[in-house]
């Protein structure tokens, strides 16, 4: 018996169909393929992705329990001219949000020409007082960016959000594409598909490209808060691909203001990290001084110019929901260009009429706290009870500068299997830029997430969501195509032996 699609009564925008029965034209081969496999295959195929994760430790961890992050086996496609704006759009955002970064943590010129209220940055909490005086070598604070989308009712994608600060979910992208050439090749016959595993590869260029620039042979490590972290899979599988070492706190030592990683074979500097430390635990000397996942010293080597951060410190100010919304502002003072993708519509509430105004009619908003990361404390306003509703309006009340209100937007929705049928469910895209400074590369694809549950809108994976594997086809067919045998997939670099640490590394917060 082949799988039922089930019509989609959401209002939202609907991925794959245009009307119900009609796929759109770039879905109209996958729909084919999909509609006439029977549905104790597909169940038997999803069977086999999630036992595919589960051999390889795809997990992420919520709770204190390792879980696998489930993998819907419906890819969600997008079409080379699509991708080409989208790619255009983020990399203009990274370059806006570069370029105000430099600008808050130097000379303040947005400030002195009045485009943002200086205190509306120093009253970020994540806002970074030692971030001053730390001028990377290739003037580069974004190295890795995660910029969060959405596609409205009308078909429009959005910007929901910044992650400029630790940026999660790649290894997934990577991981999802792996297990559905080896699970489902079948599908890939009648697609040409960008493959998503150059990433590692730019990654490390751009880590070396920020290191000091009188060093020849740059040494680049990822530095993870340890096993416990929730993205931990992803700081050991990066690490792998890019064939370097993964370490923690105690396997560096800073001294004279220069960075040392302890091995087996002594000492050996560092000149470049990709830290998945928070700010506030990276040294304990500026920071947290209870820090032991940290460096001693690290803020004042990056200063001294002898290693490179990434991602640089204090980023997590762009990340605030409050400075999201003077970003299309940030892309005409720095850029003299317009925004390739809009914001949702978003609210400032510390305007004493637009405060009333959201108070009063709090139901009809989403309401988010400018620091808040992976969906929690948002409120869907349609859809929460009174009680909610009341300690929202409360808390709001009391803090205005720590929220923001939005129109709530019906995320476009994507065909998913659930059970036995294929059922419309949220969805939303984080694509990934990789900046080295003299060029924003984004990952074709990304991670599109999907909430399982009916109705769903909150996607993130600590709420139950999953993902998909995100095809960015091309028209081209000099391109690039997808990998579609098992052994494609480039096995993971060597480290370097002189590089070798003495910790033992089991395989395995970002944002």
């Amino acid at each position: 018996m082949a799988v039922d699609f089930e019509q989609d009564a959401s209002g939202a925008w609907n991925e794959m169909f245009e009307s119900p029965g009609q796929p759109r034209a770039i879905y109209k081969g996958l729909f084919d393929d999909l509609r006439h496999i029977p549905v104790n295959e597909l169940r038997s195929r999803a069977e086999q992705l999630s036992r595919t994760f589960l051999d390889r430790g795809v997990t992420f961890a919520h709770g204190g329990e390792e879980r696998p992050f489930p993998l819907d086996l419906v890819p969600r496609l997008i079409s080379a001219a699509e991708w080409d704006h989208l790619a255009r759009g983020i990399a203009q955002r990274v370059r806006a949000l570069e370029a105000f970064l430099g600008d808050v943590y130097g000379p303040g010129a947005i400030f002195d020409d009045g485009l943002i209220p200086r205190a509306v940055v120093t009253s970020s909490p994540h806002f970074c007082r030692p971030a001053f005086g730390i001028h990377p070598a290739n003037g580069v604070r974004v190295t890795v960016a995660g910029i969060d989308l959405i596609r409205d009712e009308v078909g429009n994608f959005r910007v929901l959000e910044d992650n400029v600060r630790i940026p999660s979910g790649v290894s997934y992208v990577i991981e999802n594409r792996r297990a559905m050439t080896q699970t489902f090749a079948s599908l890939f016959a009648d697609h040409r598909v960008h493959p998503v595993d150059v990433y590692p590869a730019r990654l490390l260029a751009a880590l070396r490209a920020a290191a000091p620039p009188n060093v020849a042979d740059p040494v680049v490590v990822v530095l993870s808060p340890g096993v416990h972290n929730a993205a931990y899979f992803e700081h050991v599988l990066l690490a792998r691909m890019m064939g370097v070492e993964l370490v923690e706190g105690r396997d560096l030592v800073c001294r004279n203001n220069r960075v040392f990683m302890r091995t087996t074979h002594g000492e050996h500097p560092v000149h470049s990290i990709y830290r998945r430390v928070d700010d506030d635990w990276l040294d304990p000397l500026q920071f947290r001084p209870e820090s032991i996942i940290g460096v001693a010293g690290l803020v004042n080597a990056a200063r001294a110019g002898h290693v490179a951060l990434a991602n640089g410190l204090g980023n997590g100010v762009a990340d605030d929901k409050l400075v999201y919304t003077y970003v299309p502002d940030f892309i005409s003072y720095y850029l003299s260009e317009s925004p390739l993708i809009d914001n949702v519509e978003t609210h400032r509430l510390e305007d004493p009429e637009v405060l009333a105004e959201i108070l009063a009619h709090v139901e009809d908003y989403v309401i988010k706290p400018v620091d808040g990361s992976g969906g929690k404390g948002i409120v869907i306003g349609p859809q929460a009870d009174e009680e909610t509703l009341a300690a929202t309006r409360a808390a709001v009340a009391l803090a205005p500068r720590n929220w923001i209100a939005q129109r709530p937007v019906a995320l476009s929705t994507h065909p998913t299997l659930i059970d036995d049928v294929i059922a419309p469910r949220h969805i939303d895209l984080r694509p990934f830029a990789v900046n080295d400074g003299s060029e924003v590369w984004v990952l074709p694809g990304g991670l599109t997430r999907v909430a399982l549950g009916e109705g769903e809108l909150v996607v993130n994976s600590s709420k139950g969501g999953g993902s998909k594997d995100t095809w960015v086809l091309t028209d081209h067919l000099s391109a690039p195509v997808a990998d579609v045998a098992p052994t494609a997939m480039p096995a993971m670099a060597q480290p370097d032996p002189r590089r070798q640490s003495d910790v033992s590394l089991p395989l395995g917060s970002d944002q």
